[in-house]
């Protein structure tokens, strides 16, 4: 099916080539993807021409001019970042690091047999350090697939961002010593085991406040975006193409 906004047809070529820069999905996922953001421009550009701003040889700057004249976003109160702050004191803390070491059991995502298979096996290497911890380095040698395995297994010094987000999200957590249960990941099953920690101490208020308050008005940009594309996707006239809508754009 042809894709179309207000009965202006989304190029074929265009699709493509946007469906190139999409990086995860299968084909038909990333066609789809594809269609809704050049949907949400054509739309966003019809509308700029509506309101009599120039979109030829522009658009992007158009659309920012659209988004300042119709989209109001209201700034971050004082009481709302105190709010914030306050409901996640848990992320407002020095940069944790961790001194790391695993065993890589490696498992294709896509090998259910294999990945069963690597979680028994993580899970019966892991009963065994718990009785003899010393010999992690000798089975890092024999059954990590990871290029630590020559180390013994060690990674060194792991914050965030350096390592997968499965496992960092699990071991940047962790107190030291052996993890008691095997970390999934894309690559298979992971024996962590944390020998130091630094960082993680509180930061005040006053720190973090202005951080706070951008991460508040961007949010509140984003729901106020889409919200507006929401509308202008309820009153056109779309063809093979799926844009959520708002059922009475005037309510809302």
């Amino acid at each position: 099916m042809l894709a179309m906004v207000n009965r202006v047809l989304l190029p074929e070529h265009q699709i493509n080539a946007e469906s190139g820069e999409i990086e995860s999905g299968t084909i038909d996922e990333k066609r789809a993807e594809a269609i809704r953001r050049l949907a949400v421009k054509e739309l966003l550009r019809q509308r700029a021409r509506a309101v009599g701003i120039d979109t030829e040889g522009r658009l992007d700057a158009a659309i920012g001019e659209l988004m300042a004249a119709e989209v109001e976003v209201p700034e971050a109160t004082e009481e709302n970042c105190q709010r914030y702050f306050d409901a996640n004191r848990e992320r407002f803390c020095t940069p944790v690091t961790v001194n790391l070491a695993h065993i890589l059991l490696a498992a294709a995502p896509d090998d259910p047999e294999a990945r069963v298979d690597a979680r028994e096996r993580a899970d019966a290497l892991i009963e065994q350090l718990q009785t003899e911890p010393e010999r992690f380095a000798e089975l890092a040698r024999t059954y990590s697939r990871c290029p630590s395995a020559a180390a013994g297994g060690a990674l060194g010094w792991i914050g965030r961002r350096q390592t997968v987000p499965e496992l960092e999200s699990v071991v940047l957590r962790m107190d030291a010593g052996l993890g008691a249960r095997p970390v999934e990941t894309r690559y298979g099953y992971h024996i962590v085991r944390v020998d130091n920690r630094r960082g993680g101490a509180p930061l005040a208020y006053d720190d973090v406040q202005a951080m706070i308050s951008d991460y508040l008005h961007e949010r509140s940009w984003r729901r106020a975006i889409s919200q507006y594309v929401r509308v202008l996707a309820s009153e056109a006239d779309l063809s093979g193409v799926e844009l959520e809508t708002v059922d009475n754009p005037l309510l809302q």
